[in-house]
């Protein structure tokens, strides 16, 4: 017969043991969410301003959903409603023809070309080139 004294569990390591001791803790709980749900937002925030630019802005604002969905259910619909709606949206758009799919390409760069410009980005990059004078390029924003 053993006389070894029986054995505590603990909570494990890795994600699912963190979870757990931040869970123990109100304090440590509330903290956390509020960390999470800061720093989702802002990771959808950027996915939302980069997407009509070239390059990942949907897989930034799913990162930033996901981000938020770890922690708040709210976050898990709106995650699953933009998968399918941004599913349907590429099938849509793979179903049409050339000249529509032209068209929506035409429209983000309507859209790109907009945002930069009132972003001031074309009379930053003229004032590098030496081409201040060319004050027709300065948004309005910025004058």
């Amino acid at each position: 017969m053993s006389t070894s004294p029986p054995k505590v569990r603990r909570a494990g390591g890795g994600l699912r043991g963190f979870r757990a001791r931040i869970d123990t803790n109100p304090t440590m709980r509330s903290t956390y969410r509020i960390v999470v749900g800061t720093l989702g937002t802002i990771v959808l925030i950027v996915g939302i301003i980069a997407i009509p630019y070239p390059g990942p802005g949907w897989l930034i604002v799913f990162a930033g959903l996901g981000i938020l969905a770890s922690e708040f259910e709210w976050a898990r619909r709106v995650l699953r409603f933009a998968r399918r709606k941004y599913d349907a949206w590429t099938a849509w758009l793979g179903r049409q023809s050339t000249a529509v799919r032209l068209l929506v390409l035409g429209l983000t760069g309507v859209i790109v070309v907009t945002t930069l410009y009132l972003l001031n980005a074309f009379y930053l990059l003229a004032g590098w080139v030496g081409l201040e004078q060319w004050t027709w390029l300065q948004s309005p924003f910025f004058g």
